[in-house]
């Protein structure tokens, strides 16, 4: 009897595996193996405060950069338009997000990044009503002040720098090291400018000229941003624009930034804006690894082109 039993709970059990293989084969059960670890949404974390409202404050420190992280950029730190706007998107499902400071650590980065950035912090203040305010930390240059133009107010460490408003494209010239090894290269093109700015060979004076003419556009967007941003006539705007860093003081002087003061100023001044008294200072983080948005869908390549750059370069590459 026993085994009777036992035969027919095991004839069971391979009745119910032979079920399950089945509506597998029919697609009708789906079976989700995760074969990496799976990415973690943001995470509000309350820094300081307390009540109702809150103050958010978005970190926009190391090189500005489009995509995914690059592993040759990651001791310097990054920041992409991809994680600005996720947390973007989770502020705006936040009512009781009142105002943002926006804490900015950076030399700056490339031309489209350091755009997509400001874009984002700007379309979402009209959207949604919301106060802006910027802290310039020990270095806030060039792409990292271009972001700071979203803001509707400027705060800047006493002993920080700004400014270096302009526009850099650099290249290696490796021909004079490939003559040296014994190395030459061979190219194909459809047309006479397709290798435009090779680091196979030495720049012509045609090459320089439509890259001056390159420059010069992006150049005239960063004067017309900070214009507006700072309330200055084109010309002024243009006057300060020569590629020079200030001081805190110094920027303070020529209308540059709005007031010294440290982080916790600009958290007051951001209160002030939004017309509270107490609030909870929040940032968000990530328990794990990253979850795409629009922009970090962007494939990650080698910087085998030029690279426009909203950088303070204090330097050439030797």
């Amino acid at each position: 009897m026993r085994l009777s039993t036992a035969v027919k709970c095991k004839r069971s059990a391979s009745l119910w595996v032979v079920a399950v293989l089945v509506l597998l084969a029919c697609g009708c059960i789906t079976v989700k193996v995760s074969l990496f670890e799976e990415p973690e949404p943001l995470k509000e974390k309350v820094v300081s405060g307390y009540g109702r409202d809150k103050i958010l404050l978005m970190d926009v420190s190391g090189l500005i950069m489009e995509g995914p992280r690059k592993p040759w950029f990651s001791l310097a730190g990054f920041i992409d338009p991809g994680r600005v706007k996720e947390e973007l998107e989770k502020a705006a499902k936040d009512r009781r997000i009142k105002a943002i400071v926006l804490r900015i650590n950076s030399p700056g980065g490339t031309v489209s990044a350091s755009d997509m950035i400001h874009h984002e912090i700007a379309a979402f203040k009209k959207e949604h009503n919301l106060p802006v305010v910027a802290c310039l930390m020990g270095l806030a240059a060039s792409g990292g002040y271009y972001v700071a133009q979203a803001a509707d107010a400027i705060v800047a460490h006493p002993t920080g720098v700004t400014g270096s408003i302009g526009v850099v494209a650099m290249k290696l010239n490796v021909k004079g090291l490939m003559d040296k090894v014994g190395v030459e290269s061979d190219l194909v093109k459809s047309g006479q400018w397709k290798d435009f700015w090779s680091p196979f060979r030495p720049a012509s004076p045609e090459e320089k000229q439509m890259m001056q003419s390159i420059i010069d556009d992006f150049y005239r967007r960063f004067i017309t941003v900070v214009a507006q941003g700072r309330n200055l006539a084109q010309p002024e705007a243009k006057r300060l624009a020569d590629g020079r860093i200030y001081t805190a003081q110094q920027a303070k002087d020529v209308g540059l930034v709005d007031r010294l003061g440290y982080l916790d100023d600009a958290i007051d001044l951001a209160k002030a804006k939004a017309g509270i008294t107490e609030a909870k200072v929040v940032l968000y983080h990530r328990p794990g690894s990253y979850r795409p948005t629009v922009y970090s869908l962007t494939p990650e390549l080698l910087p085998s082109g030029p690279l426009f750059l909203y950088l303070w370069w204090p330097g050439e590459i030797y």
